[in-house]
């Protein structure tokens, strides 16, 4: 009976070294998931101040039919 209380033991250390590297390791997700989260964040950030700035570049080309002269338009077009 020795035996069996001493394999139990064995097993509940094993279950309690196992549980404290789970926790550990869960806390060290958790602190490269919040380091993942702010880099994320700053990305975001600059891909909407990019977008801004190519938008407002968009904005100040002008609408390219506009600017073609009907006297220019190229041969293919005339030949209709």
């Amino acid at each position: 009976m020795i035996p069996d209380f001493q394999e139990l033991s064995d097993k509940i250390d094993q279950l309690a070294e196992l549980t404290h590297a789970l926790r550990r390791e869960n806390a060290q997700l958790r602190q490269a998931n919040s380091a993942l989260v702010v880099e994320n964040m700053g990305y975001q950030r600059k891909l909407g101040e990019a977008s801004a700035r190519v938008a407002a570049l968009l904005e100040q080309i002008p609408a390219l039919e506009a600017e073609i002269d009907p006297e220019q338009q190229p041969a293919s077009e005339e030949a209709q």
